[in-house]
């Protein structure tokens, strides 16, 4: 055989620089074909695509490179949304388009046909053989043709498939449910002027560091706690008592201790523990809520309305699908159970303390207008937190914060010992706005946890609340009471199941509550009132939006409510 020499192919050399042949070197059949970029990831269009589904092509849809799904875009068992591949962008000329049976396409039921198995439609990938962009895969991209929404690690219907604990829980047709509207804790005026505005994506991120504060005066009078309600189980529960005693939390203007130190201009910043903690926990919050804002001269005093939202105790409010108000008046309304939720908190704090044990401040009560006898045990500590960022400047907050009781063979006086309580409360498992909530006569003895994880995950905001006034009134003990009725359908008797006891630091960390989050919050809404002159505002928390609103209100706003309050119980008192 003779050997055949190797001749190179020819090389198509375009002068003019640009990458592949000139125009006049192409073929006369080739050079009207146009040229589009492409990349080795890139698909090809319906030719060679044999992962599809049956229901795309129902629906006459281009293949991906078609809709620019190539990398970047998202594929059944593809990765998540990422940088978009080289030419995937770009319409491909070469891409397949099926249009012949558009024409006759036609919408005849709108109903759904429930979840299906596969990748077309709405159907939802099940088990582990989901592709990893699938909703029951891993990964953070829905299956195309499915709902797009955010996806945590283990996708919006679990972990490994299905409708697992690994993610966003949803229930059955969520979203054909109507969103809910919620009414304001206040009604915006149109005259108000809205000054600021603050969404809670930003309010999460800011942080101040506060050193301790200094104790300045104390009030009051402490009962003993009593021990014996530790041992209280749901086999040997007690009924909760209606007390004969009073408790008074003034709003900060009506403090006459409050009012002696606004005059002696000791700090730019005055509120009580009840309003400053709904500013630090606000990110959590859901439903509506006000506070009022005073400027006179540098100095800014933090009030709340009569009857407002800050003494409120909500319920549930957390919870996927939370108690709500109706026209017609139900015993498990959003009001009807704030209601009782504030006179279980009261009259549990007063029964679980020892009337025959206590000690009295450095101060009376500033708030008796009887005998002392007829007031429910109180201690009232005012302190003074600094807020300042740098050394050149003073920035002092004075605070009035409260505590129930002290543990016995401690020293209150010194602020030893101190006791918050609180009481959680039960109203019916099965009732709508349960949020789950197990059965407490049944799990609460053997499955204390579960029952603490749904609580804390129902009241975050109301809890988180609890936390940073225990904290900030540097109480050492935190009681937390189990409270249910004694029949679902009666909301006036109720039974104590159980009490808690912890540590206010570890509480907040187990809530993964910061309080220098809540002081750089507070140490911001200053910061922005401040910048305007003097006279009346109010914060608003929008109730169906994550924002806080500042308006600027006149000086009788809210007045009539007092007055209309004060013509009520005068009239009362004549008949």
């Amino acid at each position: 055989m003779t050997a055949r020499a190797f001749q190179l192919p020819p090389i198509q050399d375009n002068p003019d620089g640009s990458w592949g042949p000139s125009p006049a070197q192409l073929p006369a059949k080739f050079r009207d074909i146009p040229y589009a970029p492409y990349s080795k990831s890139d698909k090809l269009g319906r030719f060679a695509d044999w992962t599809e589904g049956e229901s795309r092509d129902q629906r006459g849809t281009a293949g991906p490179s078609a809709t620019g799904m190539g990398r970047g875009g998202a594929r059944p068992g593809g990765r998540k949304d990422g940088p978009q591949a080289y030419g995937s962008g770009a319409t491909s000329a070469f891409s397949y388009f099926h249009v012949e049976d558009e024409a006759s396409f036609s919408l005849v039921d709108n109903k759904s046909g429930g979840p299906r198995r596969g990748a077309g439609g709405f159907g939802f990938q099940r088990g582990r053989g989901a592709g990893r962009g699938a909703p029951g895969g891993r990964g953070g991209t829905p299956a195309r043709g499915g709902m797009s929404t955010s996806y945590s690690r283990g996708g919006q219907y679990g972990a490994r498939g299905g409708v697992g604990r690994g993610g966003n829980r949803r229930g059955w047709k969520d979203w054909e449910k109507t969103s809910r509207v919620r009414e304001g804790s206040v009604i915006i005026d149109p005259n108000w002027r809205m000054l600021e505005e603050m969404d809670f994506l930003r309010l999460s991120k800011l942080r101040l560091e506060v050193d301790f504060p200094e104790t300045l005066e104390s009030y009051g009078r402490l009962s003993a706690y009593d021990k014996a309600y530790d041992r209280v189980t749901t086999k040997n529960e007690r009924a909760l008592q209606i007390p004969e005693k009073t408790r008074f939390n003034p709003s900060t203007s009506d403090d006459p201790v409050m009012q002696r130190l606004i005059e002696e201009d000791v700090a730019t910043v005055y509120a009580t523990d009840s309003i400053l903690s709904m500013l630090m926990c606000a990110p959590r919050s859901v439903f509506g809520w006000d506070i009022i804002v005073v400027r006179e001269g540098n100095k800014l005093i933090f009030d709340k309305r009569d009857g407002g939202s800050s003494d409120t105790i909500t319920v549930n409010e957390n919870a996927a699908d939370p108690p709500a108000d109706s026209e017609k008046e139900t015993l498990n309304s959003a009001t009807n159970l704030a209601l009782e939720a504030m006179f279980i908190n009261t009259n549990f704090a007063i029964q679980v303390v020892k009337d025959d044990t206590y000690t009295d401040l450095q101060n009376p009560n500033p708030f008796a207008m009887e005998d002392a006898e007829q007031l429910a045990s109180a201690g009232y500590y005012y302190r003074a937190f600094d807020l300042s960022v740098n050394e050149d400047e003073e920035f002092k907050l004075i605070l009035r914060t409260e505590v129930d009781a002290y543990m016995p063979d401690t020293h209150p006086e010194k602020g030893e010992g101190l006791v918050t309580i609180k009481a959680l409360n039960e109203f019916d498992a099965k009732a709508v706005g349960a949020g789950g909530a197990p059965d407490w006569r049944t799990k609460l003895d053997s499955q204390r946890g579960a029952v603490v994880a749904t609580e804390m995950k129902n009241n975050s905001f109301k809890m988180a609340r609890w936390a940073v006034q225990s904290i900030l009134a540097g109480a050492d003990v935190m009681k937390l009471g189990y409270v249910s009725r004694a029949s679902t359908r009666d909301n006036s008797r109720h039974v104590i199941l159980s009490t808690a006891t912890m540590r206010p630091s570890d509480f907040a960390a187990q809530l993964n509550v910061s309080l220098m989050n809540g002081w750089g919050i507070v140490r911001t809404i200053a910061d922005l009132c401040l910048k305007h002159p003097e006279g009346k505002y109010v914060l608003i928390k929008d109730p169906n939006k994550a924002v806080v609103r500042l308006y600027a209100v006149p000086h009788d706003a809210f007045a009539k409510e007092d007055e209309g309050e004060d013509d009520m119980a005068y009239d009362e008192d004549a008949e």
